[in-house]
């Protein structure tokens, strides 16, 4: 037995593959807590088998509680699973026979699990349907129904749906003879023409007064499902329906629409208790108008109903330069009637109009013409102001009478009993992989099944996804403007630390060196500079120590003179005292 899992559970590099060396040991329990400790143990198993050379076998999930039908297809057989033989219903011949020859079971062209495989539509513009018997059916009673499965749009989706039907338990079901009128409970999955994207949860509800089935839509999910069947990945789809009436709609185990069959159904399960007598007609004196025109008011004698919308502006002046003598267009120079040309037939010949070339540098050619302007004293036709209709009686409608075909059912969720599952579908796009169909009762199960095989193939899809730079480049590929961005977010922080990190100039050892230029002084300044300095010496302690220091300073002082017959550059002297 080889122990790899850190968290405490055995056996974990074997169970996902068996190998020749080692034995399987199941967890005792499962619970929905252990999902993310699953994926880990996926996560080692396969890093660690990428380094064995040894054979193995494929392992297949196995449900861990009660089901109604599983299937994986990894045998590679559609074991129970039952081609149509007829035809579809008010369609062209050619393809009203659906195909039986477009379904394969293969593996995922991107992101293979060794071994995993799924069902695949192979053909386009073909009618498809195949189905199979549940292990048991399914009573709408005190359970919940989970239905989940696996779709993977390879090619994207151009037109076409990836739904299921769950059939309804009728005395005459046949497999080989399901097509589109077929009865069915519920109808739930992805589907896709033009530009609408769906996500359908329907159910057949029956009139206990008729006995006649009508079709409930849920309301569309808040999710941008275009992204979701476009990116060809895997996906996991979920549906849940509780005893309670309520139900949840998920992708990839996230609740992305949810509601109760009786308040968020189109249309409504229970009929509205009243409804419209449609033998009741509108009384001929019914008047329905708001507002009426004012018939007392009269046409003011200054409202002119003849003036025109636009005159001429009398303030507009001709640009300088017009040319008045000039044409807009003046015949071709350079073109030449054709040979063929017949003036018999087809008159006389002249040469094509052209722009005029002198109008090009010139404001204009031809007769000017004073522009057109609003003119302010229009009014139009005169008509009376409108007032409120003091006989208005609001808009009919039809009396109200008790709903003949009323009635109440409290407990939408005890459908028809559902004893088989099919896909029967048209599609524009090849290559969708179906994987992993589970029908069951209780969240532990599929969360379970989940982790099982949809969990592994998102680990792996994970692991091969490119890295941060890829991404980067590849969304310019179709947004070249992003280059800009890119380019802008490197250089801002860089701009900024140079603008903020540049070592700057010391404004105190600028001024220091400017202390230190010498200035001209002339001699009167000089002397008058020693004679303080004389006076500095008798007050120091050391007159004779302070008399040589004082004596080689004037010493430098006169070397440094010069001349004496214009301004001389001073020595700046350092005084020295003593304590």
């Amino acid at each position: 037995m080889l122990h790899c899992d850190p968290c405490g559970h055995p056996g974990a590099l074997s169970r996902w593959y068996h190998l020749p060396i080692l034995s399987v040991q199941e967890p005792a329990e499962r619970h929905s807590w252990l999902l993310p400790q699953y994926i880990y143990i996926y996560s080692f198993s396969a890093v660690a088998l990428s380094s064995l050379s040894a054979p193995f076998t494929p392992w297949t999930p196995k449900p861990t509680g009660e089901v109604h039908f599983t299937e994986t297809f990894d045998n590679g057989i559609l074991t129970g699973w039952i081609l149509s033989k007829t035809k579809k219903e008010d369609t062209d011949e050619d393809i009203s026979k659906y195909d039986c020859k477009t379904w394969e079971i293969e593996e995922l062209r991107e992101n293979t699990v060794p071994g995993d495989r799924g069902l695949v539509l192979k053909s386009i513009a073909k009618h498809h349907a195949l189905s199979a018997m549940l292990t048991k059916p399914f009573i709408f009673e005190n359970k919940s129904l989970i239905v989940q499965y696996e779709v993977n749009f390879q090619n994207g989706i151009d037109c076409g749906g990836a739904y299921i039907k769950l059939l309804s338990s009728t005395d005459d079901l046949d497999l080989e003879y399901f097509f589109d009128k077929t009865s069915y409970t519920i109808m739930f999955g992805p589907d896709k023409c033009g530009e609408d994207y769906k996500l359908h949860f329907i159910f057949r509800h029956k009139n206990p007064i008729t006995g006649d089935y009508e079709e409930k839509h849920a309301k569309r999910p808040d999710v941008d499902l275009k992204k979701i069947y476009l990116d060809k990945k895997t996906h996991l789809y979920s549906l849940v329906l509780k005893p309670d009436d309520t139900f949840e709609v998920l992708i990839d185990q996230t609740v992305v629409g949810k509601g109760s069959l009786l308040e968020d159904m189109v249309p409504p399960v229970n009929p509205p208790k009243e409804v419209e007598d449609s033998s009741d007609t509108k009384p001929n004196d019914w008047d329905e108008r708001a507002k009426i025109p004012d018939a007392s008011a009269v046409k003011p004698d200054d409202w002119d109903e003849d003036d025109v919308p636009k005159i001429e502006d009398p303030d507009a002046v001709k640009p300088e330069g017009w040319l008045d003598d000039e044409p807009e267009y003046i015949p071709d120079p350079n073109a030449e009637k054709p040979e063929d040309w017949d003036e018999e037939m087809d008159g006389e010949w002249e040469a094509p109009q052209i722009p005029n070339p002198n109008c090009e540098i010139a404001p204009g050619c031809g007769e000017w013409v004073r522009p057109m302007m609003s003119n302010p004293n229009y009014k139009g036709k005169w008509k009376p102001p409108m007032i409120d209709n003091p006989n208005y009686q609001g808009i009919w409608i039809p009396r109200k009478i008790p709903n003949p075909d009323y009635f109440e059912d409290p407990h939408p969720f005890e459908m028809t009993p559902i004893s088989a599952i099919g896909l029967e579908l048209w599609s524009m796009t090849s290559d969708i992989y179906f994987d992993n169909f589970i029908i069951c009762s209780e969240k532990e199960v599929a969360d379970g099944w989940a982790a099982d095989s949809w969990g592994v193939k998102k680990l792996v899809a994970s692991a091969n996804e490119p890295g941060m730079f890829s991404q980067l480049v590849m969304a310019t590929e179709d947004r070249p403007w992003l280059w800009i961005l890119y380019i802008l977010t490197l250089a801002l922080p860089i701009g900024l630390g140079v603008l903020f990190c540049w070592p700057k100039v010391d404004d105190d050892d600028d001024d220091y060196k400017k202390t230190d230029i010498p200035k001209p002084l002339t001699k009167g300044e000089l002397e008058q500079e020693r004679e303080d300095e004389a006076e500095l010496e008798e007050e120091n302690e050391d007159p004779a120590e302070e008399g040589k220091i004082s004596k080689r300073n004037m010493k430098e002082a006169d070397e440094s003179t010069g001349s004496g017959d214009g301004p001389v550059k001073s020595v700046r002297k350092r005084r020295v005292r003593k304590d």
